[in-house]
């Protein structure tokens, strides 16, 4: 475990593991037992593949407090059936839906279906959040998928767009720029203000894929651009 500051009020931990849904079990678990002992001095708690940010109020949990409870907590791992939810994401693969289908296929020697058969047929950790709200870095993709992101990003990628790019997986919640490999759209909200937590995805939850059809897209609510 490593500790560096984050600004005057954030503390972050970092883990030597590589990224694994074991090692976010074990971030999580950690997050989990500091929360508990100060519930009113930490403000916000922000994961990734490998750390804890932690961000506190100085006037209610004193900084060296704080340091304090985390280095009792070094060597703390989650028990094996410490793990997020099971999501399973409807998504339309198509050329229609997902323009970098057939030059995914091509860049990998695969054809479009196995592309296809490939990317619904595993499961996906959620790493970490970011990018815009209730965007989620899902992985690892299947080694013989992984690419490179887009040379020159898009100025708008359609809002459900179901991506790849590197070794990681992950649906754009709103149109927004971007410059992943799309692969199909999803028609499951993935932001929502009105609930709570407004992501559908939380970090630490495991992701599959369905493959629907064009109707099915459309009877789910889906909407193209």
């Amino acid at each position: 475990m490593h500790l560096s500051y984050a600004g005057l009020n954030g503390i972050r931990i970092s883990l030597d593991d590589a990224p694994s849904p074991a090692l976010t079990a074990d971030l999580l678990e950690l997050r989990d037992r500091i929360t508990s002992k100060h519930p009113a001095g930490l403000t916000d708690c922000v994961l990734g593949y490998r750390t804890l940010t932690l961000f506190f109020d100085l006037a209610e949990l004193p900084r060296e407090t704080l340091l304090a409870t985390i280095r009792e907590l070094d060597g703390v791992t989650a028990s094996p059936q410490c793990r997020g939810r099971m999501v399973e994401l409807p998504v339309w693969y198509a050329e229609e839906s997902g323009h970098d289908l057939l030059p995914v296929a091509e860049h990998s020697g695969l054809s479009v279906q196995e592309v296809i058969d490939l990317h619904s047929s595993s499961s996906y950790n959620a790493y970490a959040t970011g990018f815009a709200p209730g965007f989620c870095y899902l992985g690892d993709i299947p080694e013989v998928l992984e690419i490179p992101r887009l040379r020159t990003p898009r100025r708008i990628v359609p809002a459900g767009s179901v991506a790849i790019a590197d070794r990681q997986t992950a649906v754009y919640p709103s149109a927004s720029p971007g410059g992943w490999h799309l692969l199909g759209l999803c028609p499951t909200p993935l932001f929502n203000l009105e609930l709570s937590p407004p992501g559908l995805i939380a970090v630490g939850d495991l992701v599959t894929f369905k493959p629907i059809s064009r109707d099915e897209f459309f009877e789910l609510g889906g909407t193209l651009m």
